[in-house]
């Protein structure tokens, strides 16, 4: 394997290339619950429309739940064979996870088999995205270059909110060029079809991709598994852990939920609340690029402990101040700020992660410690929120929010700035 260093055409065309394999990755894992309310019936059967959406929520999490497995294998398998095999991997099991969600029969023409390979199919979306994490992050942080390692590595982010959005856009998209009925027969197979198709061109496009510097130059003898990771990186692995669990969880009470808060607190339609969500996601995408140009600058934990701080400070009144919201551009800038404040986190967590472990086991030390905090506080996230307010005591969530990032302001006061202490030792 060749040491040479990359050229800049071939860094950047690599960072696009990894980039663009994100985008698609997020987009087929979120058109599954944009359009989990269309296929729901044809999975399951007729007669109970709210057991349909808790079967096909219930599958939905157990794809979430996978995500830690696929950081484990898919970790290791791009610690041994390469940041470029492990990305391959990961796009090719996405594709075949939407494309057998795109060609399943209805429950109606195979019975319990419909919901078996629907549940197959999310299995393999779910080792996919969990193992994507790991592998982008460490790739794009070893090609960016030491100069631009924050910058380049924010792109993880922008393609995910990306994808995002346009699953969210083919759902309009499709409800205005179709009729319901259509949609609802076969229309709803669409965004599947075109995911698979997307996801074969990023295919190739990342066998054309060069591996890293890091990975080629990665010292012998290091071992990528479970056991070497938190025995011989036991503190790393826990920081990242730490670092991880008030970032995702603001993350996802942030965008995620707060769309739904805007329904069932504040008292907002679903239209509107939809387009306040996507409205704030957007300019939140944008902000990804600059803050982690200025992480470049000043280093990363600044923009961490900022995070940290305002999160602490501020996440109570924006949800107490957003339940008697009524007008739409005031709940947008509640929104964004929100999101302001944990761009701190979001911008910069995946190349933190990368510059906190040596080459030969850094994939599996950013992809595994972090799925496992986002399963516990980021999967969790709507249902703990959800479990506060039916108790009668919404607020609590708030304070749970607030009290996970004051965990993780602890961990980044304590923490040494990755920047000036990278074990990503090439440029």
């Amino acid at each position: 394997m060749t040491t040479q260093a990359p050229t800049r055409a071939h860094r950047l065309r690599s960072i696009i290339g990894g980039s663009a394999g994100n985008l698609v990755e997020w987009y087929d894992w979120y058109a599954y619950s944009a359009f989990a309310l269309i296929f729901a019936p044809h999975f399951f059967p007729k007669g109970d429309t709210t057991a349909q959406l808790l079967n096909t929520a219930g599958v939905f999490a157990v794809g979430f739940l996978m995500r830690p497995i696929g950081g484990w294998l898919m970790g290791i398998y791009a610690d041994r064979h390469g940041r470029k095999a492990g990305l391959t991997l990961s796009v090719s099991l996405m594709c075949a996870g939407s494309l057998l969600i795109a060609v399943a029969p209805s429950y109606q023409q195979a019975g319990m088999v419909a919901p078996m390979l629907l549940v197959i199919a999310r299995l393999m979306q779910g080792l996919s995205v969990g193992g994507e994490y790991g592998a982008s992050a460490t790739y794009l942080s070893e090609m960016a270059g030491k100069n631009h390692r924050g910058f380049f590595s924010s792109f993880q982010y922008v393609t995910l909110i990306s994808g995002q959005l346009i699953a969210l856009l083919m759902l309009l998209l499709l409800k205005t060029v179709m009729s319901d009925a259509a949609l609802s027969n076969w229309g709803w197979r669409i965004p599947f079809v075109v995911g698979a198709v997307l996801a074969v061109v990023v295919f190739w496009i990342r066998r054309r991709i060069v591996e890293t510097e890091s990975f080629a130059k990665k010292e012998a003898g290091g071992t990528s598994s479970f056991g070497a990771l938190f025995r011989e990186h036991p503190r790393e692995a826990f920081t990242v852990m730490l670092l991880t669990a008030g970032g995702t969880l603001a993350f996802y009470a942030y965008s995620i939920y707060l769309q739904k808060f805007l329904v069932n607190t504040s008292g907002f339609d679903v239209e509107t609340a939809t387009q306040v969500n996507a409205a704030a996601l957007f300019v939140f995408m944008l902000l990804q690029p600059l803050a982690g140009a200025l992480s470049d600058r000043i280093g990363r934990k600044p923009l961490m402990v900022s995070f940290g701080v305002l999160g602490v400070l501020l996440t109570y009144p924006i949800f107490s101040t957003l339940e008697g919201v009524r007008s739409p551009y005031a709940a947008f800038a509640l929104m964004l700020g929100a999101l302001v404040v944990v761009t701190g986190y979001t911008s910069i967590n995946a190349v933190v992660k990368a510059e906190m472990f040596p080459a030969h086991i850094r994939a599996l030390g950013v992809a595994l410690p972090y799925a496992i905090a986002n399963a516990l506080f980021g999967g969790t996230a709507e249902y703990v929120a959800l479990w506060f307010k039916r108790g009668g005591w919404e607020q609590g969530f708030y304070w749970y929010v607030t009290g996970m990032i004051g965990v993780s302001l602890v961990t980044y006061l304590k923490m040494r700035d990755t920047r000036d202490h990278s074990r990503i030792l090439e440029d």
